[in-house]
């Protein structure tokens, strides 16, 4: 018979007993490949069936298992560990399983140390296939099956596995606080069965600080900075690679204040700001005491420089401080602004303060005048009066003439209050001074003013009036 026909036939036999093929079996069919095939496959199944009837001890409930790393004694155990929750806790389990049928003995034992010598336990004769006991304290078990003549043995280590974990928040301040943390843990003890020395378990037992699922640090004691405004929850966990955890959680106070505003020009467009410019600032700091806040409104950062420029002496930036909570302010004159909100929380030890600068300038254009080319005065609510746009400007006095030179109207305004109202007034609605209305035709302008940022403006032009004929 080839080899390759020798090897398929104890496959098939394998399979068919559903039993583990171990590898010193092949090297020992291989070893006796001349014999008679009858004797080998006689001796695979004998083999074979024999081991799978040797009973086992095994933990359905652990959570996690190890082998034993003995130094005289020359077979390895299994370890079981359970996690529990408090040290006085046993919630150990062993099953002996066997595969003898009717009545047999389990003779369970237990390895004192101290006699470094296995004592009995408990002792049970029943049908079933198994044996079990729950609750059980550390320690090496060991469970002998008898009936009749056959003796089959098996042993095991159990484990109870607790931790305690304790943490505290300390050394806090305005700019970081310290978590510290401690724990005490179960120490797995075993013992070499042929001499009793002490040997331990090892546990890789690892730990992490944590806020939420975010991990802060990996070490017992650490310190974290830029603390946060809200009272916040740390946790302490401490595990090992059998699953076990221990865990402290603790509450960090916040004594600490984080400045954060925004602005709100009303009306105005962000981008084509024009004065004056009341500006609503509303205070956004987290945990700030209401009260504290300090505004800081700078003056022009151009009027600033040019101040500076060849001279070494201090240029007061400030032009206003403001304490109100959330203030309003109105900008009479163009120019770029800066502004800086302090924010304050004041504590049993501590007063800590935040400080945050405006994200952009405010950027208030410069004063201009541009008047319209033509207006409709007829009725129709469109186009019907004559309008001269005004930006930034602090006063303006415009003169309209005909065109022989002769004046039909005059506007004056010294307090030109913003963009919109503008456009609102009347600058003319197409009567003569007399109350007619003035003909259709070509008519010219004359502007003079101030604007909010000291330049005198002018401006002249033409303009057409166009009214449907009755």
């Amino acid at each position: 018979m080839s080899f390759f026909t020798l090897n398929s036939l104890i496959f098939i036999l394998c399979q068919t007993i559903k039993l583990k093929l171990y590898v010193n079996i092949v090297a020992q069919i291989v070893a006796f490949m001349n014999r008679n095939i009858f004797y080998l496959i006689g001796f695979v199944l004998f083999f074979m069936i024999s081991t799978s009837l040797q009973a086992q001890l095994s933990a359905p409930g652990s959570n996690g298992s190890d082998k034993t790393s003995y130094v005289t004694f020359p077979e390895t155990d299994s370890i079981y560990v359970f996690c529990t929750a408090v040290e006085t806790d046993e919630v150990g389990g062993l099953r002996m399983t066997t595969a003898l049928t009717g009545t047999k003995t389990f003779l369970w034992e237990k390895y004192n140390e101290n006699s470094a010598a296995f004592e009995f336990y408990f002792s049970e004769s029943a049908d079933a296939m198994y044996s079990e006991r729950a609750d059980l304290g550390n320690g090496c078990y060991r469970v002998t099956v008898s009936q009749g003549g056959t003796t089959e043995v098996s042993r095991a280590w159990v484990f109870n596995n607790w931790t305690k974990a304790t943490g505290n928040v300390s050394e806090s301040n305005c700019e970081s606080f310290k978590l510290t943390g401690e724990f005490t843990t179960a120490e797995l003890n075993y013992f070499d069965l042929a001499d009793n020395t002490k040997l331990q378990v090892a546990k890789d037992t690892r730990v992490q600080w944590k806020n939420g699922d975010e991990i802060i640090a990996s070490s017992l004691i650490t310190t974290v900075y830029d603390p946060p405004t809200k009272n916040t929850d740390y946790t302490l966990h401490v595990s090992d690679k059998f699953g076990c955890e221990g865990t402290s959680t603790v509450t960090y106070e916040s004594i600490v204040t984080k400045a954060l505003f925004t602005v709100d020009f009303g009306e105005q467009d962000p981008n084509e700001l024009e004065a004056p410019l009341t500006v609503s600032f509303k205070n956004n700091s987290e945990n700030g005491d209401a009260g504290l806040y300090e505004w800081f409104l700078f003056r022009d950062l151009n009027e600033i420089k040019k101040e500076s420029e060849g001279s070494d002496a201090a240029i007061d930036s400030i032009m206003i401080v403001a304490y109100d909570d959330n203030p309003v302010y109105t900008y009479e004159r163009t120019g770029v602004y800066d502004v800086k909100l302090v924010s304050k929380h004041v504590s049993e030890n501590h007063t800590c303060a935040d400080t945050v600068y405006i994200d952009d300038y405010i950027k208030i254009d410069s004063s201009y005048i541009k008047a319209a080319n033509v207006f409709t005065p007829n009725g129709d609510g469109v186009n019907d009066v004559f309008i001269v746009k005004f930006f930034s400007m602090q006063s303006v006095k415009i003169s309209l003439f005909n065109r022989w030179g002769r004046k039909v109207h005059y506007f004056e305004s010294d307090n030109v209050r913003g963009f919109g109202d503008t456009w609102e007034a009347s600058v003319w609605d197409g009567k003569l001074m007399g109350g007619r209305y003035a003909s259709p035709g070509v008519y010219y302008y004359v502007i003079v003013g101030e604007g909010r940022d000291g330049t005198k403006r002018h401006a002249h032009g033409f303009f057409h009036l166009f009214r449907e004929k009755d």
